[in-house]
């Protein structure tokens, strides 16, 4: 068969059955407009005048160790935590809140 012929038959067959011989293309996922945001980022914007107490409830949920915990208290603003659930967000907010902190969650 020639290229002619071959052409004539797809578009016989696209006719008789009403298909598309078009490459079949990935559809990319769009973000939904307006969802619910599901993954959170606690930022310490500020330690406040409990540095020792903010200290402590930094290791209690990072399971950082003191010298750590210290380095990420002083380095204020950073980040705590990343990519965790609402309810784990608003704990960790909440805690930070009763030291003394200041906090973002975003």
């Amino acid at each position: 068969m020639s290229v002619m012929d071959l052409a004539d038959m797809v578009k016989a067959l696209e006719e008789e059955f009403g298909i598309s011989a078009a490459a079949p293309m990935a559809v990319a996922a769009a973000p939904s407009a307006g969802g619910e945001q599901t993954e959170f980022s606690i930022t310490l914007a500020d330690f406040g005048a409990n540095k020792i107490n903010v200290i402590k409830a930094v290791r209690e949920i990072t399971d950082l160790g003191l010298r750590e915990a210290k380095e990420l208290v002083e380095s204020a603003p950073t980040r705590v935590r990343e990519g965790v659930n609402k309810d784990e967000a608003d704990s960790i907010k909440t805690k930070l809140e009763d030291a003394g902190a200041t906090v973002q969650v975003a």
